[in-house]
């Protein structure tokens, strides 16, 4: 029978089990946006989703929902709003709405909301917090990491690494190879790298970073994830021990 580690589909005798052993939460930071033509439109959720749920498997802890309002780049020109790959994809002061991308709150809000999400977890119980996915949301929950230390007493984590080479860290692009590699090897029947042109010297829409037609696959994306199972196992397994001293 397969673990359950889904917050969702707990009971609440499972949830105190788990919790007893490892009061860790994990928070996927999604969005619905534009992954190029290849990806799909929650790849942000998708990604960090999966890479929690075999992270919980070998650590311990619950997995929580996915959340797919985030901040991001905003513009506003004849009277539309622009937000995120709208701008970044095109030349400046050109932006154009891609289709599906239905996300975008304020960063004030978007701290508000997990604020919130926050104190109800310690209310349950929860000690430690991961946090990881869509790169602006991802950003602001590092940036406050020490104020929720202060004040909600909860141990915060992203799945960054600092000074880790981009290629091989969890979600360090957009839609490029990195988190081309990591759907191909979470939910590979998500990703049809057919839909991008076939001309390599035509660079494909909405894409940052390098190029999946030649640097992704599901091995790439394999390797990626164990060294970052490794590295967040490594790290949590310390964080309960120090709760315990």
């Amino acid at each position: 029978m397969t673990e359950k580690v889904l917050y969702v589909e707990l009971n609440p005798q499972e949830f105190r089990e788990r919790i007893s052993k490892a009061p860790i939460a994990y928070l996927p930071l999604g969005t619905l946006e534009w992954h190029g033509r290849h990806m799909p439109l929650g790849a942000d959720g998708l990604i960090s989703l999966g890479f929690f749920i075999e992270l919980a498997r070998k650590v311990g802890g619950i997995v929580l929902p996915m959340l797919f309002l985030g901040p991001d780049d905003f513009e506003q020109q004849g009277g539309r709003e622009y937000y995120g790959m709208d701008i970044l994809s095109y030349r400046k002061n050109h932006p154009q709405q891609l289709e599906g991308s239905a996300y975008w709150v304020i960063e004030d809000f978007f701290k508000q909301i997990l604020e919130a999400i926050l104190t109800q977890l310690k209310r349950a119980g929860f000690k430690i917090v991961v946090a990881h996915g869509h790169e602006p949301s991802t950003a602001l929950f590092a940036n406050n990491i020490k104020k929720w230390k202060e004040e909600l007493g909860l141990v915060c984590f992203t799945c960054w690494k600092h000074g880790e080479p981009p290629n091989i860290g969890l979600q360090t692009d957009h839609a490029a190879a990195n988190e081309t590699a990591l759907m191909m090897a979470l939910r590979p029947e998500l990703v049809n790298i057919k839909n991008l042109p076939n001309d390599l010297s035509e660079k494909p829409l909405g894409l940052l970073g390098q190029d999946p037609r030649t640097y992704a696959s599901f091995d790439v994306g394999r390797s990626i994830i164990e060294l970052q199972l490794k590295n967040m196992e490594k790290l949590l397994k310390k964080s309960i021990e120090n709760l315990q001293i």
